[in-house]
């Protein structure tokens, strides 16, 4: 009967601890007790991407070899999977079982280093690759080298044809036109990264900014229908709100367009869970704009589903490094994105009408910012009308946009500073 032997974990390891795996590409090795093997690592520790790194280095006496776990050489499968290896001790027939990293060594020429500038560098070695597959390579690589060498343009061609498009562009249209064009079009674009996905051409006014991925977009505007599903059991709590938990809510300080709608909400009914579901996911996003560093455990407290957490992570925040550690913190423009998709939620809650007045108070910024936010997605704003007497001090004055077809276009307005009078 054959000796049986048992399995024996080593607990847990570092990444100085892992074994190293080495595979040679140019064949096997026939005596591996010549090979003089070296293991070096990142310096940088403290960097979660970095502290992985291993180089490792194989010298012999005729030739030497080199294989890294990073980088274009490396590996593909060391991150797409984990490896181990076993280690059979014959005397307690008992193996133990190691964490290990794979390395794909090849073999150094001397000679063929890339001190020369990387223009040089990349032209010579296009050359010496071209050499070698006009004289060893297949039928294949040959018509796509003489495929690439015939639709291959000039460096000083190509330049002349640019040269005399802009020149007569810059005839027909003239050289003042064209920065008024350009002026235009940054006024335009300078919020655009923020501003959800738009179809200006639309035919009615929820499709303007669709609200799910079916309509229009493939990238989601406000929330997918699987993403709505997992909001029906947090939104059916918000829903369960009593008034006097609304009004308990609303003097503690809490979301005002949240509590607005709420309030509003019908009693039953598809579009009730619906609204539920958007002041739910709402309330996130108010509460994510007010913050600065972004814990991994937000929204845990409230019921928010893994997959709204992680929507929010990738859409709304920014990852730094901060003492080793990856943080999501949220920018200044990730803000102003957090101001203009609720805004676009909004509309959606509202029948394409939003009130910025509360929207800035939840957000926390001033209103001058929200109106521009407003501006930059076409929405028209609505001034309350002016009241007398007494009705003015019993009626608050909020500012609302809506969306009405076409989209407005605004001009940009530049503040120019005045000078100090120098007596």
């Amino acid at each position: 009967m054959a000796a049986s032997c048992t399995l024996v974990c080593c607990g847990e390891e570092t990444e100085s601890d892992k074994a190293a795996i080495v595979r040679f590409s140019n064949g096997s090795v026939s005596n591996a007790d010549n090979l003089d093997f070296s293991i070096y690592k990142n310096t940088d520790e403290k960097n979660p991407r970095k502290k992985s790194r291993r180089i490792m280095v194989a010298e012999s006496d005729r030739l030497s070899y080199v294989g890294q776990n990073f980088g274009a050489g490396s590996l593909k499968c060391n991150s797409l999977c984990k490896y181990y290896v076993g280690v059979l001790n014959k005397q307690t027939m008992q193996m133990e079982v190691h964490n290990a990293v794979l390395f794909n060594m090849q073999p150094v020429i001397p000679g063929e280093t890339s001190t020369a500038t990387p223009q040089n560098t990349a032209q010579s070695y296009r050359d010496k690759v071209d050499l070698l597959i006009e004289a060893f390579g297949t039928n294949k690589q040959k018509r796509a080298l003489a495929s690439r060498r015939l639709n291959q343009v000039g460096s000083n061609a190509l330049q002349n044809v640019v040269a005399k498009a802009a020149t007569s562009v810059i005839d027909k249209k003239g050289l003042a036109a064209l920065q008024q064009e350009v002026a235009e079009t940054e006024s335009q674009e300078a919020l655009a990264p923020h501003v959800p996905p738009c179809n200006p051409n639309a035919d009615r006014r929820e499709d303007v900014y669709p609200f799910d991925e079916r309509i229009f977009y493939l990238v989601t505007v406000v929330l997918s229908p699987v993403e709505l599903a997992a909001l029906e059991e947090p939104g059916s709590k918000m829903a369960a709100l009593t008034p006097a938990e609304l009004q308990k809510m609303r003097d503690e300080g809490g979301s005002l367009s949240v509590v607005k709608h709420l309030e509003n909400m019908a009693a039953a009914g598809e579009a009730g869970e619906r609204t539920a579901c958007c002041a739910f996911y709402l309330s996130l996003l108010l509460k994510l704009a007010r913050q600065k560093s972004v814990q991994h455990k937000f929204g845990h407290d409230q019921g928010c589903p893994r997959i709204i957490q992680n929507k929010l992570f990738k859409t709304f925040t920014v990852e730094t490094f901060n003492n080793g550690r990856v943080q999501n913190i949220v920018s200044t423009s990730m803000r102003t994105k957090l101001a203009a998709y609720s805004l676009a939620l909004l509309l959606h809650m509202g029948h394409m009408t939003a009130d910025l007045s509360l929207l800035h108070r939840d957000l926390g910024i001033t209103e001058a910012k929200v109106i521009e936010v407003a501006k930059s997605m076409g929405l028209s704003l609505i001034k309350p009308a002016r009241a007398k007497g007494d009705e003015a001090s019993l009626r608050d004055d909020h500012r609302q946009a809506t969306v009405v077809l076409p989209l407005v276009k605004y001009d940009q307005f530049i503040e120019r500073r005045k000078r100090k009078k120098m007596y």
